[in-house]
């Protein structure tokens, strides 16, 4: 199985080093070390292995070390940044692993830039050699990128020319949208395979500086501190990350307080609640953990029903360090929790919240019920149970309002309730009130109530159904539904990938035997059909 906790120390292919409130992640991918397969990681070229470790150096970063203000993400090997990701990889790689890279490292950007945006830690791309692909599109996630100019070093998207696919981590909407570069323009860097060097790179907006090979290391260092006064990063102590506890078996992910049982096409997510003080940190670290695994390791599980347990009252216990964070640890693990959901959001599984008596689906956790597709909960109690627990109930509190939005910019409620003004103020009015099945329904915060004697089996035809339909037409309209309302550059970015980059993996012209991935270093050129679709 992939694993997703990395501590530093076990990293194989960044070196960090922190100097005072700057931090430096220096690239230096090991060719031997590949994720999976036989590909050779050359040029600081990079596979999921790579972008495991980056996320994971970022988020050791923002919990671990509140003193950092500044990272500068730069390479140790000599002329080169980064070739972006590993050709080899990608012409090797099934379907499924391609989409599900290109979504992680998409992810992976996003949370660069909402790091700067919400924790206030400043992100310099420092490009002291040939940038290329993926790896300009992580230098075009940071806030200032410093180009040396040595009249050779280039920045590039040499994905459309070389490759036949597209900038898959966001590089052509953060072209337009980020750094607004001219459409025009645009079109000729992104079919340009050399790119552009120096003073052009710079005049057409795709670097924000460029520094003499003599002077670099004193450049970066100087945009570093310029950075760093920028920063607004609340103070606190270190939050030690500390190895989550897992244990796998054959159908069965299982950590502290979130179980995944694996049946054969479909899935059950337990979420249990405790009161001690680690839970809310912990929860949200191994929610993120085995969404991440079942992307990767289980691509044919279709649905995932999710379900909780637990006191409603231990839930509510932190409910207002979410919505109202006054240091360094709540608000870490506020937006800690706002990406674990963001990517709960973007998993291309059917979600359906199973809400029965004993369950807590209140504030964050409620939020999981939000993010489903469909929502039931119970119309009473299961009478034949000896001593049947109260009712099932929901409550929503204030986090459930805009704390942990989606990455369209709405909170869950607004997105289930969009264009219903009335319903969303009406829904607001209840908040930090128990909610049984019927106000639930009635605020339109549900699906269904079945009662006992049709609760299992409206369940299973649910789960049945699911699974006779066409995962392709069923991962489009998901995705759909999930995301009303406005646009943003992330919704774009996921968008863009699940549709156009999706459908040009699948297709002969890139990913065929005569296609760009297959025949790309090998001499011969790619025989396309040129019919366009």
């Amino acid at each position: 199985m992939t694993a997703f906790d990395i501590h530093p120390n076990d990293f194989r292919h960044w070196n960090l080093q922190i100097a005072g409130d700057v931090a430096t992640f220096q690239l230096e991918v090991d060719p031997a070390a590949s994720a999976f397969g036989d590909y050779e990681l050359k040029l600081n070229s990079y596979d999921i292995g790579v972008d495991i470790e980056l996320a994971n150096a970022i988020r050791h970063i923002r919990f671990q070390n509140p003193e950092v203000k500044c990272v500068v993400i730069t390479s140790a090997l000599e002329g080169t940044f980064c070739a972006g990701a590993n050709i080899g990889m990608l012409a090797e790689a099934n379907h499924s692993h391609k989409v599900n890279f290109c979504k992680y490292t998409n992810e992976t950007r996003l949370e660069i830039e909402e790091a700067s945006r919400h924790s206030g830690i400043r992100f310099l791309a420092a490009v002291n050699g040939a940038c290329s692909g993926g790896g300009y599109e992580l230098a075009l996630a940071c806030d200032h990128i410093i180009l040396v100019d040595d009249r050779s070093t280039a920045v590039s998207l040499p994905e459309v020319p070389l490759l036949g696919v597209l900038p898959g981590t966001g590089g052509l909407t953060r072209l337009t949208d980020k750094r607004h570069i001219r459409r025009d323009r645009a079109d000729v860097f992104a079919t340009r395979a050399e790119g552009a060097v120096g003073r052009d790179a710079l005049d057409w907006g795709l670097v924000d500086e460029l520094a003499a090979p003599t002077n670099f290391v004193e450049a970066v260092a100087e945009r570093a501190q310029a950075l760093t006064a920028t920063s607004s990063r609340l103070a606190g102590d270190p939050v030690p990350l500390s190895p989550l506890e897992i244990s796998i078996s054959d159908n069965s992910i299982a950590y502290r307080w979130v179980n995944l049982t694996i049946f054969d096409h479909y899935a059950e997510l337990n979420v249990s609640v405790t009161s001690d003080s680690d839970w809310l940190l912990q929860t949200a670290r191994e929610l993120d953990d085995v969404l991440c695994r079942l992307r990767f390791d289980f691509p044919r599980i279709g649905t995932l029903v999710l379900r909780t347990e637990g006191r409603l009252d231990d839930v509510l216990r932190s409910d207002p360090e979410l919505h109202s964070p006054n240091e360094h640890a709540q608000l870490e693990t506020l937006l800690l929790w706002k990406r674990c959901l963001s990517r709960m959001d973007m998993t291309s599984k059917t979600l359906v919240a199973a809400i029965e008596p004993g369950s807590c689906f209140a504030g964050i956790l409620l939020e999981l019920a939000f993010a489903a597709d469909r929502t039931y909960i119970l119309d009473g109690q299961f009478e034949e149970e000896d001593n049947p627990l109260p009712p099932a109930v929901i409550q929503l509190t204030a986090t459930n309002f805009g704390a942990v939005p989606m990455w369209n910019g709405l909170s869950r409620v607004e997105s289930r309730l969009w264009g219903d003004e009335t319903g969303i103020a009406t829904a607001a009015d209840f908040v930090d009130r128990e909610l049984d099945a019927s106000q639930a329904a009635q605020l339109g915060l549900v699906t269904a109530t079945p009662d006992d004697l049709d609760w299992g089996e409206e369940l299973r035809l649910f789960i049945e159904e699911r699974s006779s339909f066409s995962p392709d037409a069923l991962t489009a309209m998901e995705a759909n539904h999930r995301f009303c309302g406005p646009e943003t550059m992330a919704t774009k970015i996921f968008a863009r990938l699940s549709a156009w980059q999706n459908w040009i993996f699948a297709r002969a012209n890139a990913s065929g035997p005569k296609g760009a991935l297959q025949r790309y270093g090998s001499g011969s050129r790619p025989d396309f059909d040129n019919q366009r679709t």
